[in-house]
């Protein structure tokens, strides 16, 4: 399956996707604003491939003047939904639908790796001012975090992906950060408590799951909920995460 439609696959999910996928901790943008040498107040940012706004609405809350990028029509409409008062354009990162030179800043949550980087690098040029910034970031189960590790190896196993030997917490920067651009790199962990059905729900919105085999998924996530309900008898699971981010000025 093809990059753009393993993307478009979170359409059909969109309000399970913005229920139960995790935000970002106001650590994040306090670094963004350090990396990047600017206030998110008043700041014009295109927020690229933005989804249902989990991004969007922190940068707004932080008195960001946002543009929303999106390409899915599943994904606006949740936005929309969510996030009335926030501009909403349709797009990507590869053939961004904005003026050149207009914006301060270019954030791709969860998002540069849905991209063609020979093409996506010469917009984020084009459309930000001059000594502008570019931001990627992901968020990722903290590697040091035993029960999380073992849950992770557990989908490399049904998705036939290498496990690797020693789990490591830089491995989004290593996997996704194009060359020719000089990124500025921060690491912030943070979590959050949530129940286990919550955490099984985030899980079944990541697209490799949503492309797979309906009977096959079913089982994996009857089976991984078991796992967990023996692990944590409460019912509940404290989702840890390190939020990978790196800043260049294209």
């Amino acid at each position: 399956m093809t990059k753009p439609v393993q993307a478009r696959s979170f359409d059909a999910i969109a309000a399970a996707y913005d229920a139960h996928r995790p935000s970002y901790p106001p650590a994040l943008f306090d670094a963004v604003e350090e990396l990047a040498g600017l206030p998110l107040a008043g700041a014009r940012v295109a927020d690229v491939g933005a989804g249902t706004g989990l991004g969007t609405a922190r940068l707004y809350e932080r008195g960001a003047r946002v543009t929303a990028v999106e390409p899915g029509d599943g994904m606006a409409g949740q936005f929309r939904r969510g996030l009335p008062d926030v501009p909403l354009v349709r797009g990507d990162g590869n053939s961004l639908p904005l003026r050149t030179g207009s914006m301060d800043l270019i954030s791709y949550a969860q998002a540069w790796h849905w991209t063609d980087p020979a093409r996506s690098i010469p917009e984020v040029r084009r459309v930000l001012r001059p000594g502008g910034a570019l931001a990627l970031w992901w968020n990722d189960g903290d590697p040091s975090v035993e029960w999380l590790v073992d849950q992770e190896n557990r989908m490399r196993v049904f998705f036939g992906v290498e496990v690797p030997a020693v789990p490591s917490h830089r491995a989004r920067f290593r996997a996704e950060l194009p060359d020719g651009l000089d990124f500025r790199t921060r690491q912030v962990t943070w979590s959050r408590r949530v129940p286990i059905d919550t955490h099984i729900a985030n899980l079944a919105t990541h697209s490799d799951f949503l492309i797979g085999d309906p009977a096959a998924v079913g089982d994996y996530f009857d089976r991984e909920r078991a796992l967990l309900t023996a692990l944590f008898p409460d019912g509940a699971v404290e989702e840890a995460y390190v939020v990978s981010l790196a800043v260049a000025r294209p």
